[in-house]
């Protein structure tokens, strides 16, 4: 017979707190399991691989939403795998995206650091005055 996990167990053992799992319970993320008598939630010992594939899709740029999609596709069985792949592209060229928009804020930001090279007053620093421009 497996173990059931408490909410504190589940956890420690993902190196998250109580409350992002709670989070993603309210988020449709983990079920929530049915109150005993004694008070504690008991999870089952599944809960731990499902909280760390949230965590790991996470960390790969996967928003709440999207994880929920990958979620059921991993439990409905006639999912196909270049189904999944259409998302991971997607998601790459989502992020792709954003490393053109922040590669800009970069160069932008590098050429109104360029121009405050003198000790002026912040009354004539181009940097405060670029981005106090209408």
């Amino acid at each position: 017979m497996t173990s059931l996990l408490t909410i504190g167990q589940v956890a420690k053992r993902c190196g998250v707190g109580v409350e992002t799992i709670r989070y993603y319970e309210r988020e449709g993320l983990i079920a929530q399991p049915s109150r005993p008598e004694s008070g504690f939630r008991k999870y089952p010992p599944d809960a731990i691989g499902r909280v760390r594939f949230i965590q790991r899709s996470k960390a790969l740029g996967f928003s709440l939403r999207e994880i929920g999609d990958l979620l059921s596709l991993r439990v409905d069985r006639t999912t196909t795998c270049p189904e999944v792949r259409k998302r991971a592209e997607a998601k790459i060229a989502d992020i792709e995206k954003k490393i053109d928009t922040l590669l800009g804020m970069k160069r932008a930001l590098e050429k109104l650091a360029a121009a405050c090279r003198k000790r002026e007053p912040t009354g004539d620093c181009p940097i405060l005055t670029a981005l106090g421009d209408d």
